[in-house]
């Protein structure tokens, strides 16, 4: 399995009303180091469910410019997730409790 594989099959596994960060979904796929290419690899797929809006910056910042980081707080906001300011509450709505460990894979 290549790099973008592995971090959309962290993305699928984060639940509705739940988020991570770049970096907690590049730790979990195996790859430290790497949350600026989590970008890369959630912006080139056409795969459809995709849960692309659960994903963020450090500290639960949306990244995303103007309509695009309107959007995504939107849809956020739809699955319950909750803000405290422009950030979410990452104590209420994080994926990993503590800092993820490579998550194995299962046959999805």
């Amino acid at each position: 399995m290549g790099y973008f594989e592995d971090i959309r099959r962290i993305v699928r596994r984060i639940p509705r009303g739940k988020v991570a960060t770049y970096g907690q979904v590049a730790a979990a796929a195996g790859h430290p180091e790497t949350a600026r290419q989590v970008a890369w690899a959630l912006r080139g797929t056409s795969e459809k469910g995709l849960p692309w809006q659960r994903v963020l910056g450090r500290g639960g910042r949306i990244l995303l410019p103007g309509e695009a980081g309107q959007m995504q707080r939107t849809l956020l906001e739809l699955e319950g997730v909750q803000f405290s300011g422009a950030r979410v509450d990452m104590r209420k709505s994080s994926f990993f409790k503590t800092a993820p460990q490579r998550l194995r894979r299962s046959k999805v």
